[in-house]
């Protein structure tokens, strides 16, 4: 059965980790996916090809979010690919280095509002006329957002702060047209943004805030993306779903 057969899905920043694995799976639900990436062009075809040899359908997307015209550049290339929107997913985000905000710059802080804050809210904007009724938005979060505070990641916890906002904000106005808004918020997450920390004592360490005694792995957080998307999930909206393998308990 693939219950998304028929639709056609945008996950930004989809060409690694996280947004890759949620690529891949929406593909297998039977999504046609568009592949969106910023500067991997590789990986984003890489990505479409892996889709396409396990018989799923996708395209490729280029636009660098958080400079201006992007949500412009990025819609303009969508239209040239298909005619319609079913499934928005909001993924593609960025995390700094701070170990606290004495050591956040203004230039390092606007960027990753850029990125993290702006470029969905607008990529959102003009998805509207786009998206049909009965669609998906979907935002990728972090559970930094609630009862987690982590001091060397204060701009980004912020920045994904505003796209909670988003959700709850959008799920009130687009009710009447049966789209859902919801927030995946995963906590640590095995990817490459993540690279050489989850080693050793640092692994073991952020196993154990799991009861389940492991990290995350992207294909978990596309796992709760995938119900979101699909028509199981058409009595919830405005949720915020904790992805964090019961971190925050």
């Amino acid at each position: 059965m693939n219950p998304l057969n028929g639709k056609t899905a945008l996950v930004t920043g989809a060409s690694r980790g996280i947004g890759q694995a949620i690529a891949r799976r929406l593909a297998q639900e039977g999504a046609r996916v568009a592949v969106h990436y910023g500067g991997h062009e590789r990986a984003a075809k890489e990505t479409a090809a892996a889709i396409e040899a396990a018989g799923g359908q996708a395209f490729v997307l280029q636009a660098e979010l958080g400079t201006p015209g992007d949500a412009e550049r990025l819609w303009t290339a969508f239209d040239a690919r298909a005619d319609g929107l079913d499934i928005l997913v909001n993924n593609a985000g960025i995390l700094n280095d701070e170990p606290g905000i004495e050591a956040v710059t203004r230039q390092q802080f606007e960027r990753i509002f850029a990125v993290n804050a702006t470029a969905p809210f607008f990529v959102t904007k003009l998805a509207l006329p786009r998206l049909r009724d009965g669609g998906r938005i979907i935002n990728i979060s972090t559970m930094l957002t609630r009862g987690s505070a982590m001091p060397a990641s204060i701009s980004y916890a912020m920045s994904k702060g505003a796209l909670d906002v988003l959700t709850s904000t959008l799920a009130k106005q687009l009710g009447p047209r049966a789209i859902t808004v919801n927030t995946v918020a995963p906590g640590v997450i095995d990817t490459d943004m993540h690279q050489g920390r989850l080693v050793g004592d640092a692994l073991a360490w952020v196993s154990s805030l799991s009861p389940m005694g492991r990290v995350g792995t992207p294909e978990d957080v596309a796992g709760a993306v995938a119900f979101l998307a699909s028509d199981d999930s058409r009595w919830v909206t405005g949720h915020w779903l904790d992805a964090s393998g019961g971190t925050l308990l």
